[in-house]
């Protein structure tokens, strides 16, 4: 089960500051995804990244039948909200909370925002769609107040389908949020300048 592991970077957590919560991909480290923010427009942002137990968030993908990915999942969702929940407790608003994570990161950043569906400062999902073998809308709850969300994918990528990544966006839609997607044909898995220009347009920087 995933322990509070977190690395801290940016400014001091105080009320009014704005965090931006950052979730890493499968194999990766806390480190390895702080060092996107500095391509990102949030040097006046708390940076919050936890960091995964075994450097994965769940064993198999995201597409299998959540319960396969237990209690590895429930485990990494509740490591998120207890997070979140301590920011609340320290003067943050949810509207100052951003969230952003690569690959598994994204998946995990969209899962638990759409659980959670509220006004949130804005999140940047690279590479990701929501977990499941199935779109389970059952999960799904709330109204994100036209919080501003960007996906931006691969087609193909070989973890995440196109076709998920639309049914991500519509479901979030639905709950709401101000979505924007982009595909960029055979970028590979990987994270582009362009998606780094319309995070920062379209969130950090807005």
């Amino acid at each position: 089960m995933h322990q509070k592991k977190i690395t801290s970077a940016g400014e001091k957590i105080e009320a009014g500051r704005k965090v931006l919560i950052m979730l890493h991909g499968r194999g990766a480290s806390a480190e390895d995804i702080l060092t996107l923010a500095a391509h990102l427009q949030v040097k006046d942002y708390a940076l919050i990244a936890p960091q995964a137990t075994n450097h994965t968030w769940y064993p198999y993908s995201f597409m299998m039948p959540p319960q396969q990915n237990e209690p590895w999942l429930s485990s990494a969702l509740k490591l998120v909200d207890d997070i979140v929940h301590d920011l609340n407790h320290s003067g943050i608003r949810n509207e100052d909370i951003y969230f952003s994570g690569f690959s598994q990161g994204a998946c995990l950043t969209l899962e638990y925002i759409a659980r959670h569906a509220k006004k949130w400062g804005g999140a940047a999902a690279f590479t990701g769609g929501l977990i499941g073998d199935e779109i389970y809308q059952d999960h799904y709850a709330g109204n994100f107040e036209n919080t501003p969300v960007f996906i931006g994918t691969s087609d193909p990528d070989p973890h995440v389908p196109l076709a998920r990544v639309q049914e991500t966006t519509s479901v979030l839609k639905t709950l709401g949020a101000s979505v924007t997607t982009k595909v960029y044909p055979h970028m590979g898995h990987t994270i582009n300048h362009d998606e780094i220009e319309t995070a920062n347009r379209l969130i950090f920087g807005a």
